[in-house]
């Protein structure tokens, strides 16, 4: 399985509380809490341990069924990044192109030729989220 977006993030948040913990870091430029709230981080995880569950089960997928994983995640994934319950955290620029990434690395993880994928349905690879992504 490959690693999720939020294993890096959490990462992140770990080595900024390490670096404020040894005087490194100004408290001030350490706004991961802010950045990373936990309920952003469950209801990500939530999201993708879902899509991963339904890829897997995938058995010679049709571009359809992959295609329909991929727009159940990212609607899902969606309604996280437009949760005001997380303090006005959502994803930015750089969260958007991981979990893009991690969709792509998802589905050829459980056999499916992304880049075939997208030439049977003339788009680009890395457009596969595009016609659901709000995020």
């Amino acid at each position: 399985m490959t690693s999720r977006p939020t294993d890096d993030w959490r990462a992140w948040m770990a080595e900024t509380a390490r670096e404020v913990a040894a005087g490194t870091l100004d408290p001030e430029c350490a706004d991961s809490a802010d950045l990373y709230p936990e309920s952003l981080l469950r209801a990500t995880d939530t999201a993708l341990e879902s899509f991963e569950v339904e890829v897997r089960a995938l058995r010679e997928p049709c571009d359809g069924a992959v295609l329909a994983a991929v727009e159940r995640v990212v609607l899902e994934l969606n309604a996280v990044d437009g949760d005001a319950g997380h303090g006005g955290a959502g994803f930015c620029t750089e969260e958007r192109e991981q979990l893009c990434a991690y969709i792509d690395r998802t589905l050829v993880a459980s056999g499916v030729d992304v880049d075939a994928l997208a030439a049977r349905q003339g788009i680009d690879p890395s457009a596969i989220t595009d016609r659901w992504r709000d995020w």
